[in-house]
């Protein structure tokens, strides 16, 4: 790799460079995951643990202490709210740690930059890689819970890895322009914990879109988050077949913002090894 010539950013090329560099993408990932419980005592069951907290907090301070229904035809039961809510979280948890972690990962990986050879541009995925390894872990979670309040899984859960593939590239792309940003502009890193925090009550995790007054409710859309929410709860809970238009569409649109996200870092990697 000639490092005066122009890096590539056709969208091609982002495929060929994920395709070519999958096992390092994917010895990197496990590398990533053992290396974050590595010494604790009960070691990756942590990822198990983390997300039931999580999920036993909010579902009783929103359940029991605010005394929150989920509209007016949902049951009040504690399980079947926090069904609904767990699923919205595996969503959020998705999307909010892989920005959370955007603006760093090439400050954070410097020797990674001074060597021509390697392929920055798959730090990103990386990153997406193991944050979808613990929204697997929550899903998994998430099955085991509709079993016991349902008495069984709807078949349609199949379609969980489809209906979160559009977000995973909308991530993709705002963390490769994240990243790139992240080298020139430091402070980028510092509010992204607060926005991500500002898109969960954002976002119809603890409250269905029909809670906001109507004309409130199509703005709502515009957050990333919400269609694939809905989605989400449509195949694991209601049991019926995603939007296939809504799918589709957004997946186009998901593309783009890989590719303009790729474009952005891939024009400005150039100078990253003059700024570090």
């Amino acid at each position: 790799m000639d490092p005066h010539s122009p890096a590539p950013f056709s969208f091609v090329s982002l495929l060929t460079s994920i395709w070519h560099n999958r096992w390092l993408v994917a010895q990197m990932v496990r590398r990533e995951i053992v290396g974050r419980y590595k010494g604790s005592v009960i070691g990756i069951f942590w990822a198990f643990i983390n997300p039931l907290i999580l999920l036993v907090i909010y579902t009783f301070v929103f359940s029991v202490v605010f005394k929150a229904r989920w509209g007016s035809t949902q049951p009040d039961g504690q399980p079947e709210f926090a069904v609904i809510l767990f699923s919205g979280m595996i969503v959020h948890g998705l999307f909010a740690e892989t920005m959370t972690r955007a603006p760093t990962l090439i400050v954070s990986n410097v020797n990674y930059v001074k060597k021509v050879i390697f392929p920055l541009e798959i730090l990103p995925v990386v990153a997406m890689g193991t944050s979808i390894f613990h929204s697997l872990i929550s899903f998994l979670i998430l099955t085991i819970a509709i079993w016991l309040v349902k008495g069984f899984v709807p078949w349609t859960a199949v379609f969980f890895p489809i209906v979160l593939l559009p977000l995973i590239g909308v991530a993709l792309g705002l963390a490769w322009a994240l990243a790139a940003i992240g080298v020139f502009l430091r402070d980028v890193a510092q509010p992204i914990g607060l926005l991500m925090t500002i898109l969960l009550f954002l976002s119809p995790v603890f409250y269905p879109v029909s809670a906001l007054p109507q004309q409130l409710q199509p703005w709502l859309f515009l957050n990333p988050l919400t269609f694939i929410i809905e989605q989400m709860r449509t195949v694991m809970i209601v049991g019926t077949f995603p939007n296939a238009i809504g799918i589709v569409s957004y997946g186009v649109i998901s593309l783009g913002f890989s590719w303009l996200g790729y474009a952005w870092f891939q024009k400005t990697r150039k100078g990253f090894a003059n700024v570090l």
